[in-house]
């Protein structure tokens, strides 16, 4: 086995270290494209899913943004409050709730849809987007979907 370096806690040294700063740094760059549409960075997750799959169950939306109910919730409340979301009981069993878009959930994907494109123009930093650099995006993309999927794979291993 190889020995790690002997600066193994050094910070730049963490793998850690910028996941956390890189996903710092995106959220700061959404919050001034998310704010007119009055969306914090996780509602706009919620409302991602949604758009594509209305309907969803709690548990459902909880395992595919891997939040936990305690943190979900709140902001399903704020959803609902803001009458972009409605809550309901399942019909085959009313202990399962049923998240359901309004027509202004619905309507406020329009005004998403320029949100992405944003993005990335901010995060290649004035670089041209274009055919390469939306490759350097897939790409990148897919290396972080297989970290998730291998640290989440660990952590219901050491569960």
């Amino acid at each position: 086995m190889t020995s790690l370096s002997p600066n193994a806690l050094a910070l730049d040294e963490q793998v850690c270290f910028p996941l956390y700063a890189a996903s710092n740094l995106i959220q700061r760059i959404y919050r001034p494209l998310l704010e007119p549409l009055g969306l914090t960075y996780a509602q706009y997750l919620v409302m991602l899913v949604l758009w594509e799959r209305d309907g969803i169950t709690v548990r459902d939306l909880e395992l595919r943004v891997m939040l936990d109910s305690g943190t979900l919730s709140p902001l399903l409340r704020r959803l609902e409050t803001s009458g972009l979301i409605a809550k309901k009981p399942f019909a085959d069993d009313g202990r399962v709730t049923v998240l359901a878009l309004t027509a202004k959930g619905r309507r406020l994907r329009e005004r998403a849809q320029s949100v992405p494109e944003a993005l990335l123009c901010r995060m290649l930093d004035g670089r041209k987007l274009d055919a390469a650099a939306l490759s350097q995006v897939a790409v990148l993309r897919a290396q972080l979907r297989a970290l998730v999927s291998s640290l989440d794979h660990a952590m219901k291993r050491s569960a």
